[in-house]
């Protein structure tokens, strides 16, 4: 299985640039949400943080694309955003020949960065990303615009600044203006066309060919 991680600002376009890509290529492509990994409230009662690795749990993150690499499917979390906590029902992932795994902080844990076979930094603006985030959160996720304010200026700007931006120095694409710049998709819908025209393939999966 060849892995792509896609990081990014919080309202960078992450979710829409792993959608076309699904939208290209139906059936090669799994992606799974680095923030469908919140801990439940239950497990984690004293996190305020949520724009730290230790506010996800990554481990399991790690786990389950372990076992997607050994051609098992996994049962996903997922992560309720309007009531900030994980729901008991889970998801069931099935096992493609290409996996995207997206998320602002993934750059930032270094347990996760050997498994990223490719790595993506989308680059927007901060001014542009947070108007993005106050859209959604408050139209998708039903937060007033006051709460999400708040939280921007107390974590997610430092994390932002801190975390986030200085990560795209490890990508090995940098995307400018997400999902908008149509010649760095078809830069990598053609290396994504590659992987599976050329790769070596075992089982129906592709596996990184040695160096």
């Amino acid at each position: 299985m060849y892995i792509i991680g896609v990081c990014g600002l919080s309202g960078s376009g992450k979710s829409s640039i792993s959608k076309a890509v699904v939208e290209r290529f139906p059936g090669k492509i799994g992606v799974l949400e680095h923030d469908m990994y919140y801990y439940a409230k239950k497990d984690k009662p004293q996190i305020k943080n949520y724009d730290h690795p230790d506010a996800l749990e990554t481990g399991l993150l790690i786990q389950h694309i372990n076992e997607l690499r050994n051609s098992r499917p996994i049962d996903r979390p997922i992560y309720d955003f309007k009531v900030s906590d994980r729901k008991s029902e889970t998801v069931k992932i099935e096992p493609h020949p290409i996996l995207i795994v997206e998320g602002l902080l993934i750059f930032n844990i270094p347990e996760l960065m050997p498994l990223l076979d490719l790595r993506i930094y989308v680059d927007v603006p901060l001014d542009k990303a947070i108007i993005r985030r106050i859209k959604r959160d408050h139209i998708d996720r039903g937060r007033t615009v006051q709460s999400i304010i708040s939280q921007y200026e107390s974590t997610v700007r430092d994390a932002a600044i801190n975390l986030v931006q200085p990560s795209r120095y490890l990508a090995d694409l940098i995307i400018p203006q997400g999902a908008t710049n149509l010649v760095a998709l078809e830069v990598l819908y053609g290396k994504i066309r590659d992987l599976l025209s050329t790769g070596n393939k075992v089982d129906g999966f592709i596996h990184k060919k040695e160096k």
